[in-house]
């Protein structure tokens, strides 16, 4: 079976698709996040079912090429798993592409104040998928670096009073190559201006969190367009809060609840990290400790 074709009925996919399927990664924001929910409690707090067998193997450094859950417009009540990095179905060749920006063409310098058109719904790759191609993006946390340094200088993005798993907003396609017959579910994540909190690291772009109560509207496909975009904005930045970590985290092959051990403080204050020997972490939200259990460091 070609690496691609994994599915959740086949739980222990290669780490990365490998570079022979790839004609080219596109790198943006949000191009790293975390996800360490065990896929019981994936299903409890989205209220879908996994299917029968499947397995979810959770990751402290999820990587463009790697398999993630997502819940698609097509099937909201059922978890599955999908190519992080997504190739649109009249591509010739897969790709890997991350993020969609909101604003499509439009916003070029990054202006965190645009207020104007959402260009996305222009985009060839993404013109379809907005309209009826749409998923939710199952997360702990994100990584993100600075503009200059980038992964070198990365940060755990979380939401406060220990919100997890939340829903990026993303979209999804599937491309069939005509010579094998293989085929690919694949997603990209939905990028906007940065909020106050992104500004800080700094860096110029924010994943467009949605609200909870704005989860089961976005996957419903008769929501008009025009609806549909007043959802792509910034969530509100004093709900979340970030540290930084080792720039270890860059190789996408690495993992291991080490990764998130913070080596600073918190951008906005919540209360002192306290490091010990056994390795204690306090970051995501929460006055309670995190010990690092090696199924789940955060206590899920």
């Amino acid at each position: 079976m070609d690496n691609a074709e994994w599915t959740m009925n086949n739980p222990r996919p290669p780490s990365l698709v490998p570079r022979t399927h790839i004609l080219t990664i596109f790198t943006a924001m949000c191009g790293r996040y975390i996800l360490v929910q065990k896929i019981e409690a994936i299903e409890k707090r989205f209220n879908v079912t996994a299917p029968e067998g499947s397995e979810w193997k959770p990751s402290y450094n999820l990587a463009p090429g790697q398999l993630a859950p997502v819940i698609t417009s097509e099937n909201p009540k059922e978890l599955q798993l999908y190519r992080f990095g997504m190739t649109p179905f009249w591509a010739k060749k897969p790709f890997l592409t991350i993020n969609a920006r909101a604003e499509g063409d439009h916003n070029k310098a990054n202006d965190p104040s645009y207020k104007g058109a959402k260009g996305i719904i222009a985009k060839p790759a993404f013109r379809k998928p907005i309209r009826s191609q749409r998923c939710l993006v199952i997360a702990d946390a994100f990584i993100e670096g600075t503009v200059k340094e980038k992964l070198s200088k990365p940060f755990v993005v979380y939401l406060k009073n220990n919100v997890r798993p939340f829903a990026f907003a993303g979209l999804w396609d599937e491309w069939a190559n005509t010579d094998t017959g293989e085929i690919i579910r694949s997603f990209a994540i939905i990028t906007t201006t940065a909020n106050e909190l992104l500004q800080k690291l700094p860096h110029h772009r924010s994943p467009v969190i949605l609200d909870r109560k704005h989860e089961a509207k976005w996957l419903n496909t008769d929501l008009p367009l025009a609806d549909v975009t007043k959802l792509l904005k910034p969530y509100p930045a004093d709900l979340m809060n970030a540290y930084p970590i080792d720039p270890a985290i860059k190789n996408p092959r690495a993992e291991g609840p080490e990764l998130l051990k913070p080596i600073g403080g918190r951008i906005t204050p919540e209360y002192d990290i306290n490091t010990k020997e056994d390795i204690e972490l306090q970051g995501m939200g929460s006055g309670k400790r995190f010990s690092y259990d090696p199924e789940n460091p955060w206590d899920n």
